[in-house]
């Protein structure tokens, strides 16, 4: 599991080391490199997780997925008492399936990938899920959502893989939390060093 591996190392020595010491532009560096890794690992391995034929069948799964998380997300900030409004949400949509297609890509196509090579199909989803969540230590409530959202999304590709109906559901989900959870419950969505300065 040696691309993910370095991915991992890459994100953690950022959001821990250099993102508190470094100037904001810095951040492109680890963003390439990471985008580097993932690429390298599909030219070598040949799965760009854009599969045509899977296309259909993931998005039928994904939006049933999406649609259910939402509306749960969606209760619990109403129960809360912590569904807001914002003005800037819909005009980040573009910035979050970019965002979106990027962690999916990573996660599908090298986590996923080495996952099931090293520990086989099934516990590939839990290790590929797992690690995707360890990126989002120590926010309690992004681990947490991720996970679930890694397991989901992963269990979905590792059936139709096409990764574009997933930079979707990762896209749209990311605004539901936004609009049902206070900044104080989800830790203004950091991690590492940059989750701790809050406490």
């Amino acid at each position: 599991m040696i691309f993910s591996l370095a991915i991992l190392t890459i994100v953690l020595a950022y959001t821990w080391v250099i993102d508190p010491i470094a100037p904001g532009w810095v951040v492109s560096i680890p963003v390439a490199l990471v985008i580097g890794l993932a690429i390298w690992h599909a030219l070598r391995t040949g799965d760009w997780g854009v599969k045509p034929a899977a296309f259909l069948p993931a998005l039928g799964l994904s939006a049933a997925v999406t649609v259910a998380a939402a509306c749960a997300i969606a209760l619990a900030g109403s129960r809360l008492g912590t569904w807001h409004e914002r003005r800037d949400a819909w005009t980040s949509v573009a910035a979050l399936i970019l965002w979106g297609f990027g962690q999916q890509f990573a996660l599908h196509t090298v986590f996923l990938s080495e996952a099931r090579a090293t520990v086989g199909r099934h516990a590939g989803i839990v290790v590929a899920a797992v690690l995707f969540a360890t990126l989002h230590l120590p926010n309690p409530f992004l681990t947490a959502m991720t996970l679930a959202g890694a397991l989901a999304w992963c269990w979905i590709y590792d059936r139709h893989p096409n990764l574009l109906p997933l930079a979707f559901s990762h896209a749209l989900l990311t605004l539901a939390i936004l609009y049902a959870f206070s900044d104080a419950m989800t830790g203004h969505l950091r991690v590492g060093v940059g989750y701790l300065s809050l406490r």
